[in-house]
């Protein structure tokens, strides 16, 4: 890397940060799918069990992006989530070496990997190791007559749903009237948590570190480039 942007870290500090990235990884992925596991299994799709009146576990699957959106298809999100995770690995293990980047910085991109790969191990197995039985029953891993779906077109398993609150609109508002709206209506999962509090840290506390980071490595490469 160029001392331009941010000097190299030294070999203590490279591995005390790596060992927190790789923690905060396992971390995340183990917990999400920990969850998934148990809610895929214990209840039926569409099932809710109210926590408190403003949050409930209430299962459902998608195939799309984060909090249920559908947006590309399947392969492609799939294959784009491996290319993202796969990413931020290699910008990781890039800009562990460099001093002035903050911990929180390393913690926040962690946060979005191990996000991305949590989504992934739904997406490319849970078609293959469980079924998909009619409510009230509930899925089974590894069923006697196989799965519901095959490799890389398992759908996502998402669970925390917040209804804060909901009201009607006033009849008089155009286009609104008469329609209720409920606050917050989407329901997602730990990777999807994790994924929007890693982009928040990055942009609210950790742009600086991010730009000099982004900056360090392809300002490097496209040196390389150009002195070819």
């Amino acid at each position: 890397m160029t001392d331009k942007y941010i000097n190299k870290a030294t070999r203590p500090s490279v591995l005390t940060t790596g060992w927190l990235v790789t923690i905060v990884m396992l971390l995340i992925v183990v917990f999400d799918q920990a969850v998934k596991f148990y809610v895929k299994t214990h209840f039926y799709l569409g099932e809710a069990y109210e926590v408190f009146p403003w949050f409930q576990i209430k299962f459902i699957e998608n195939n799309g992006m984060a909090f249920g959106m559908e947006l590309f298809n399947k392969f492609i999100l799939t294959f784009g989530r491996i290319a993202a995770v796969v990413f931020f690995i290699w910008f990781i293990k890039k800009t562990l070496s460099l001093v002035n980047l903050r911990k929180g910085f390393f913690i926040a991109c962690a946060l979005i990997t191990a996000g991305a790969a949590g989504n992934i191990f739904d997406c490319v197995f849970y078609g293959e190791i469980f079924n998909n039985p009619f409510p009230p029953e509930h899925a089974v891993l590894f069923p006697p007559g196989g799965g519901y779906a095959g490799w890389f077109e398992g759908r996502v398993v998402d669970m925390l749903y917040f209804p804060f609150f909901s009201f009607t609109w006033p009849s008089w508002i155009p286009g609104l009237g008469g329609k209720e709206y409920e606050f917050f209506q989407y329901i997602f999962n730990i990777a999807d948590a994790s994924i929007c509090v890693g982009v928040a840290l990055l942009i609210i506390f950790f742009s600086s570190d991010c730009s000099k980071a982004f900056n360090a490595v392809f300002d490097n490469k496209d040196k390389k480039n150009a002195d070819k």
